[in-house]
Order: structure tokens, then sequence, then C-alpha cells
């Protein structure tokens, strides 16, 4: 087991990769799900060599420390762009946490029905589409993408998960309506916050949520505000509950990797995390959510049917 890189104790806050996260309020419902988070193992699972950015190590060891940080019991563990369409190590980090994890992975075309009945079976229940990290913002690409993707993993009953934005989106709402399997959306659908509710493509978003057809996962507030506390980011929260809290789940995309301000973001250059609190967001989302009901759908209920958790 990798050496220990957090500081503190039950009773107060947990410092790891030099963030000390929040306690997570009293009364978080149980077991609460983490539904974006990413495991970088390079010594023993190494990078792509094509890839865009080469982040620093976050072990599935660290991962059950930060889990244990934020006080969820379930998590969901995404494949990283660093490794391309090799999921050895997104494979290998739900075997060590356990029955409470869950993968996303990334497959190729090439990628055979054995293996992903293999994954199947490992605790995989999605594959990810990420069109936001390459610059993939033309649409009859985007839908070609989408397509061969769902036609690959409706079988297991999986769905596809996008990484987007919101114009990408309501160019594709008629590809989405048609598409064999659940879409997930990550990051609040990279909706600008300070642009509000009324900005293009979000009635695009509320409408397919409300549809039942598309889940929005509300995490990357910090990747959508401008603001210190992503304050501009509740409206969108609540109009995503308004239109349907039985679709929507919440991820801390931890380790937060991404560029810096002057900073290369390439793989020459070994990609800091980001210091963000995920206690702090977690009791920050509850605050939003209001009331018990909202936060267990959201933090329990809705992620155990996605990732057939039950």
């Amino acid at each position: 087991m990798a050496k220990s890189s957090s500081t503190g104790t039950a009773d107060g806050p947990v410092a790891l990769f030099g963030v000390r996260h929040e306690v997570p309020a009293a009364g978080l419902p149980g077991p609460a799900c983490d539904c974006h988070v990413h495991v970088l193992d390079p010594q023993r699972f190494p990078y792509d060599p094509d890839r865009g950015y080469t982040p620093r190590t976050a072990s599935a060891e660290h991962l059950l420390q930060h889990q244990a940080a934020l006080g969820f019991g379930r998590v969901v563990i995404v494949q990283p762009s660093a490794y391309g369409t090799d999921n050895r190590c997104l494979l290998d980090a739900i075997r060590r946490v356990g029955p409470s994890a869950r993968g996303v992975a990334v497959i190729a075309a090439h990628t055979s029905d054995q293996a992903l009945a293999e994954m199947d079976l490992a605790g995989v229940r999605g594959v990810r589409v990420n069109l936001e990290s390459f610059g993939k913002n033309e649409p009859v690409a985007a839908a070609a993408a989408l397509r061969a993707a769902a036609a690959r993993v409706a079988p297991l009953g999986w769905h596809v998960q996008i990484y987007t934005n919101l114009a990408v989106i309501d160019a594709l709402r008629g590809v989405i309506d048609a598409l064999p399997t659940p879409l997930v959306i990550d990051h609040l659908g990279k909706a600008p916050a300070r642009l509000g509710t009324g900005q293009p493509g979000f009635g695009t978003l509320l409408a397919l949520l409300r549809s039942g057809k598309v889940w929005v996962k509300l995490s990357g507030a910090h990747r959508v505000s401008e603001l210190p506390d992503c304050d501009d980011a509740a409206p969108l929260v609540h109009a995503l509950c308004q239109a349907n809290p039985d679709r929507l789940v919440w991820g801390s995309d931890w380790p937060h990797t991404g560029a810096w301000p002057g900073v290369p973001f390439t793989r020459d250059i070994v990609n800091e995390f980001h210091p963000i609190d995920d206690g702090h967001a977690a009791n920050r989302l509850r605050r939003w959510l209001g009331s018990i009901e909202c936060q267990r759908k959201v933090l329990v209920d809705n992620p155990a049917r996605l990732y057939r958790f039950d």
C-alpha cells in the first residue's frame, strides 16, 4: 500500500495533497456516493504516450483516504484522458476499493465484446466520450462518437457519459433523444455560471433532463464559476433540481487535474492538482439542494440506480 499523504483525525479536517478538507456536515445521507473521481498510478500503469498532459500520482490508496475524509461510502472512478483507452489502472482501482466502487471506462473501436463483458463483471457501468478536453465540438463528429459508443454498450445496460458544452448539447438534442442508452452529462453541461439559467442551450439541457433521457452531474462547480465560492452556480443547480431531481448525481472531480495560468498544459510538464476543498464542496451542494429528501436522491438513491449498486 502507498505511503499516506493525509493528516488529521476523524474529528477534524483532513489534509490530502496539501488540501485540508472541511469535515462533512452532520446527518449526511448514507451510503453517499461520489460519482466522479480519477485514479492515476503511473508507477504501476504507465500513461498513454500520446496523452495531452502528465498528472502526478493519485493512487487507489489515496482515493480511499479521500473518501474517508468526505464520509462517502461509495465511489465511481472515471477513466482519465491521460490513460487513453488503456483501462487497466481503472479496473485495478475498482478491485482495490472493492464492492463500494464502480467505473466508467473509455473504449476504442477495437475493444472486443469479451473485454466489455469482463469490464461489466468488474463493475464498469458506463463509457465516457470526452469531447471537451480534446476540442471536438463539431456536431457531426460528436454525433458519430455518441452513436458508436451507445451501440457498443447498450447490450450491457451501460450508459454513455459525455463531457462537452451547452452548444454541442443543443446541437445534438435529436441525436441524444434517439440514443439506445441513457446519457450522463458531466460538470453541469459546462454552463458558464455567470450567464445564468437564461443562457443559450441551458433550456435544452433542462428539457432533456425533464424527459428522463439524460442525467446531469452536479460536479465541477469550480470549472464553470468565476466566484471564489461558486455562488453564481447555485441558480443552475436549483433549476436542474426543479427540472428533475431523480436524474441528478454529484461528483467531487478529485484529484482536480487541469491547466494552470501561465503553465503549459503538456505531457512534458507534470500537472499539479488544484487545491479544491471537496468537503466544503459537498457541504455547499447540500445547502443548495435544501431538503434531506433531495440530498438523499442526489447523493444516495440516484447513484444506486444509475451505477447498479443495489
